[in-house]
């Protein structure tokens, strides 16, 4: 009884936190406000820089996944691991790496500058599209190659025995794959960049550059327009949930059937294709590793110049990711099924802003808001988790389902009897993954807490944010290196502690 009334409960908290913060700030608003002018150019922004950022993510993924699943080479699985990196590097050191390489004084203008070429601009659509794919790219990459890799060996054999030709293995192997894999990978990248704030914020920010979740933050933040903002946020809303709707739709598809999960070398990845494989490689490698080391190395001397006010942000960061990741990883247990997952949709396509706006709203008759500001921004950040961390949990916890269903009902297994001795040993390694994602996603937010933070209770990401905006880039630098630490210290410990249990 208590095992059926957990995820009833689980959803039930889930759906009233995601739409009773917007039923709040509407009611509070007195109905919807008027769009603005300038909120339909936001919307068209959106909508425009999420398409191209999507299609520039999947296009160059392909031949980037296609070289890693063809080639073999030492260091490839640490190659692989590395180049998942920017998808938890914090969105604010991420921009700073990007503008150290491609910003006015940075390395790719110098480069240009003494060919006498023209000067590149990071800021505005190109930056905002070039910064969404840097994060994204690393996600469309694992996804393609995740596709390629279930393709059983029984079925390169055959086509090696055949003397397929490079041309037919596109054919009959590698297309087939693309179409399964890219619609939905578009999709979750597309999703993903419509709730573009931070980096809309440092590389957009003027009016043709403005994101829906930017306007939604200028609306509450300089006009108080709560209406406004409730109206905009729930046009990001149905086209978020239509998306992903989408996504879930598209995702389903034929794989190759199963195999014997032997490894075999693919034979099409020889001569001339071979040398355009790794220079496929080699530039997705400078392109998202670059940008990283130039944070790890113009930081190092920042380190010194960092203050007390940033060590208590570091330590009000790291503990708004632990209840971020406790809450949103007991919440995806009790959910972790395909009713849980789309029930979680409506988590990543709501605002956090409104969301943020909405708690403190309720909480205002009974505390002080801006005393709960941490409190909330990491509620608000294990919301936003929830989709990734079931979307990783929920494949195994129904395979488990399947493999041990028959066996928990003859043996009549509680409960928890059925979650100690089943569930939860075989789930430790994706549950490890998630926490690891879910900590250093909330590690490096920048998002509620950058309309309510007081200095007293600012997060690192909001610390950097202050140190950029009053040019101390030096100790900015040295800061976003904590937080790059931090970060993937925590995913790398949790990750980590995940597989350690499962050996």
């Amino acid at each position: 009884m208590a095992a059926r009334a957990l995820p009833l409960i689980a959803g039930a908290a889930l759906a009233s936190l995601t739409l009773g913060p917007v039923a709040v700030v509407l009611l509070r608003a007195g109905g919807l406000g008027a769009l603005a002018p300038g909120d339909l150019a936001a919307l068209r922004f959106t909508f425009v820089q999420a398409m191209i950022s999507a299609a520039v993510s999947v296009t160059l993924a392909v031949p980037v996944a296609r070289a890693l699943v063809r080639q073999r080479f030492p260091g490839r699985a640490a190659l692989v691991a590395l180049m998942g990196a920017p998808f938890i590097l914090p969105v604010i050191v991420a921009v700073m790496g990007l503008i150290a390489v491609f910003g006015r004084n940075g390395l790719v203008n110098g480069l240009l500058g003494a060919l006498n070429l023209p000067l590149v601009d990071v800021y505005g659509l190109h930056g905002v599209v070039l910064a969404h794919v840097f994060f994204n790219l690393p996600l469309a990459v694992r996804m393609l190659l995740n596709g390629w890799q279930a393709v059983p060996g029984e079925r390169l054999r055959l086509a090696a025995s055949l003397g397929l030709s490079r041309g037919a293995m596109w054919r009959v192997i590698d297309a087939p794959v693309v179409l399964r894999v890219a619609p939905g990978a578009f999709v979750v990248i597309f999703v993903i960049c419509l709730t573009s704030f931070a980096v809309a914020l440092t590389l957009g920010g003027g009016p043709r550059a403005t994101t829906v979740e930017l306007a939604i933050y200028q609306a509450m933040r300089f006009d108080f327009d709560l209406g406004r903002a409730a109206a905009l946020a729930l046009v990001q809303l149905a086209l978020g949930l239509a998306a992903g709707l989408v996504a879930l739709k598209v995702a389903r598809g034929e794989g190759f059937g199963a195999g014997r999960d032997r490894i075999v070398p693919r034979r099409d990845g020889r001569g001339w294709a071979r040398g355009a494989d790794f220079a496929w490689i080699v530039a997705a490698a400078l392109f998202l590793l670059v940008p990283l080391g130039t944070v790890m190395t113009r930081g190092t001397a920042g380190l010194l110049l960092l203050g007390p006010d940033t060590f208590r942000a570091a330590g009000h960061s790291v503990a708004v990711a632990l209840a971020s990741t406790l809450l949103c990883m007991g919440w995806a247990m009790a959910l972790a099924n395909r009713r849980g997952e789309l029930l979680a949709l409506s988590a990543i396509a709501v605002s956090p802003l409104v969301l943020g706006t909405g708690l403190f709203l309720m909480l205002r008759p009974f505390v002080n808001p801006f005393s709960m500001a941490l409190p909330v921004t990491a509620l608000v950040n294990a919301l936003m988790g929830l989709p990734f961390a079931l979307r990783i949990i929920v494949p195994q916890a129904e395979a488990v389902e399947a493999d041990f269903g028959r066996l928990r009902a003859s043996l009549g297994m509680t409960g928890f009897a059925w979650w100690r001795l089943v569930w939860l040993p075989r789930l430790r390694r994706p549950l490890g993954f998630a926490s690891g994602l879910v900590a250093a996603l909330a590690m490096g937010d920048l998002g509620v807490i950058a309309l309510f933070a007081d200095p007293d209770r600012a997060t690192l990401p909001l610390q950097v944010y202050r140190l950029m905006g009053s040019y101390q880039m030096e100790a900015a630098a040295g800061a976003a290196l904590l937080l790059l630490g931090l970060s993937l210290g925590a995913f790398v410990l949790l990750d980590r502690g995940g597989r350690l249990a499962d050996a």
